[in-house]
Formats: C-alpha cells, structure tokens, sequence
C-alpha cells in the first residue's frame, strides 16, 4: 500500500503527548532499519504508531516498507501509519506563518511579499522541518507511539539545539526590558526622542516565543527519548565516537535513552571469528563504560528488505525495541555551595557523559558561559550567584564536568 493517502484515524481519548522515540546513528541506514523495526513492534502491541522518516533523501525507508510514502500518514500494517518530512512544504508552512506576522513591516515598506511558490528551502531548512514535525505529530491525539527515523547525530543536535538559540537571538533583538517600556512608548517618544518598536513587533514577539515554547516543552517531555544505533563495532574508535555522540546530546539536555548495536556477526571460524570476537569485547567495553542500556542486534546474514525481516528483528530483540515509559526529565545541573568550606567556592555541575578532557572547550562571556564538546557548543547563561563570581577552574570526572565560581570581591555582597 502506498502512502498518498491520508485515511481517517479514529482519534484515541488523551492522555498526555505520545511516546517520542528519535533514533539516530552515525549515518548509516542501520536507524531506518531498528525505528521500522521499532514501529512494527509497537503497533503489535497494540499502539496506534506513526512511522516518520525525517532524514531519507534516498528513501531508503521507502524501500525497505516496499510502498512510496507521502507526506500525509498512510496505514500500511493494522495500527502501524508511515509519512516522511517535505522540506520544502515543511519550510514554505513555516515561511507563510512568519511572512503573515511580517505582513505590516512589507506594507510599510511598500515591498510585496514573496508567494509561497516562489520560497524554496534554505540552508538548516531540515532542522525547521524536524521541529515542526515534533510539533504537529508529538501532540497529537490520534497517536499513542511515534517513531521518528531521525538524521544522525550532529544533525539532530542541531536541529534540537535551534529552538534554545532562536530564543536567545530574539532576547537580543528585542530585550524583556524593551517590552516592559511598551506602555510608555508615548511619553519616551515625545519627551525623550527614544524610539520604540511598533505594537506588530512586540506581537509577532511574542508569537515567536511561545512557538518556540511550545517545541521545546515537546523536546523535553519525559516520553521524548533518543536512542543511539550504530553498527557493530570492530575498535575502539567506533566506541569513541558513539561517546562523542552522546556527549553532544547531553550537552544540549538530551539524554540517551539506550544504545543499539547493530549487525553483531555470529561465533565462527578465520577472518570472520576474529571480528566477531572483536565486536564482542567493544560491546563489552561499551556496556562497562555506560550507564544506559546497551543492546547487541544480531545480523540477518543479508541486508534488511520487507515486512517479514522487519517482524523476525522485532521478534528476536523484543526486549530492546520495546517502548518502555520514557527517559525521565533532562539531568539536573545544581550549584554546589562551597563557600563555608576550604575551597570558598561555587560548583557547576554539568552531566557530560561521554565526554573527554581533549575535546572540551570552555570560555567566559560576560553572564554567558560557552561550552564545547568536540564539534558541539552551547552558550549557556550563568545562574544568578554565579554572575557574580570568576572562574576558578574545572575538572571532569566520570562524566560530570564541575565548573569551579570563586566569588568576585568586587561584586558580592559583604
């Protein structure tokens, strides 16, 4: 069955936002293969599941369901629907609704706004695309489970992270302090000479705050989980980068819910026994070194295609694929009071499981505090206490990265 149409789904009594599962990996097509496996097994137990493929440009997942996904979700097993992201349509949507909250500005200008056949995806227009998609399918009733064929890894932070930095763009742009004035834009304007921003602009403010409020409270749902696939490792390299890849997620507040290592090739003889054995001890090292579930997914002897692979995967790693209750909230970040002690200093204390000494990157700006994680950053604002402190140091153990804030003599209160 193909999927262009767009049959009616009887919608299920709410109950809170739909289990979210993101599987990402390191770019192969192992993901497609375990979120189709994934969905397959939800819908068996019951759950009304969407399928979503959100980064297969080579439709890949098309392939593998034999049927030709469209954008609108299509039933193709009992419970289990399928569609895949339009980037372009995802982008025009998102265009039409800030262009409409833009519509004073152009008349103003005497500029014609662009039609929407005339507005072609930009660069990042995935990551809008992803976000929507969260957005529209993560809230809504008719589903109880949606799986989400995710791109890999330094995508989906991306993506993830775009909401956190679009808010801070527009906290520049247009400070609280600046709305709280709104109601004296008449006096500052006649006696001051201080211009305001119109009215228009404080609504479409607004507007735009409480659409990224919205996609974040979704990223950070407890039923919003990530989980990691990656084919079998053969050294300790592939180990290393599933660890950089985690770290990346943690930084941006995303913990990994599990790991799923696929292709594990059977005990045998020559050549083939050795990289099975090899693949066993990383296993092995990955499971000793994380702290989440890591699962081992056996190779089929051939590359996945069709519902009966997809139903003998689902079968066999049952336990692994199934969809638990969700990860829990994002890791907490306290401060650690240590002023009454010997050290007279605040500590920071960021889970960065994953993390290495080398790839960290650590700057002080003003109330912010940039952190890198190999290829990822993040600028995160400081806590109150600790904008009134220097810092003093940081170390890294086991996974916690502790930012040392020695209060500054010149700000803190005696």
């Amino acid at each position: 069955m193909t999927g262009t149409g767009s049959p009616a789904v009887p919608p299920r009594t709410p109950a809170g936002a739909p289990r979210t599962v993101l599987v990402s990996g390191d770019g192969g097509s192992g993901r497609t293969t375990v979120a189709a496996a994934t969905a397959l097994l939800a819908a068996g137990e019951g759950r009304r599941t969407l399928l979503l493929a959100a980064a297969d440009p080579h439709r890949t997942l098309d392939r593998l369901l034999g049927a030709e996904l469209g954008t609108a979700p299509a039933e193709l097993r009992p419970g289990l629907f399928a569609a895949r992201l339009d980037e372009q349509t995802a982008f025009r949507d998102a265009a039409d609704r800030v262009l409409g909250r833009a519509r004073t500005l152009f008349d103003l200008l005497g500029v014609e706004p662009l039609d929407r056949e005339e507005l072609s995806a930009l660069p990042g227009a995935a990551h809008l695309a992803l976000l929507d998609a969260l957005r529209t399918h993560a809230d809504d009733a008719r589903w109880d489970a949606v799986v989400i064929d995710a791109p890999p890894v330094a995508e989906l932070v991306a993506a993830l992270a775009l909401p956190e930095q679009l808010d801070r763009y527009l906290a520049r742009l247009l400070p609280e302090q600046r709305q709280a004035a709104r109601a004296l834009r008449p006096v500052l304007a006649a006696f001051a000479g201080v211009p305001m921003p119109a009215d228009w602009l404080f609504e479409a403010r607004a507007w735009a705050e409480a659409e990224l409020a919205e996609v974040r409270a979704l990223v950070d749902a407890p039923g919003t989980t990530v989980r990691l696939v990656a084919d079998a490792p053969a050294g300790p390299l592939a180990v290393a980068a599933l660890g950089a890849a985690r770290a990346g997620l943690a930084l941006h507040g995303r913990p990994v819910e599990s790991v799923l290592v696929d292709r594990l090739l059977p005990a045998g003889e020559g050549f083939l026994g050795a990289l099975h054995d090899s693949q066993q001890q990383q296993l092995a090292a990955l499971r000793d070194g994380w702290d989440v579930p890591v699962h081992g997914l056996a190779h089929l002897g051939h590359e996945p295609q069709g519902w009966a692979d997809l139903a003998a995967l689902a079968e066999a790693h049952a336990p692994a694929l199934a969809l638990g209750p969700g990860g829990g909230l994002p890791a907490e970040w306290p401060v650690e009071d240590l002023l009454r002690t010997p050290e007279q200093v605040l500590v920071w204390r960021i889970p960065l499981p994953g993390a290495t000494r080398r790839d960290l990157d650590l700057v002080r700006r003003g109330d912010e505090l940039v952190l890198g994680v190999g290829p990822y950053r993040r600028t995160l604002t400081l806590p109150s206490a600790l904008r009134r402190c220097t810092v003093a140091g940081a170390a890294l153990r086991e996974g916690v990265l502790a930012v040392r804030f020695a209060p500054d003599p010149g700000l803190w209160p005696r």
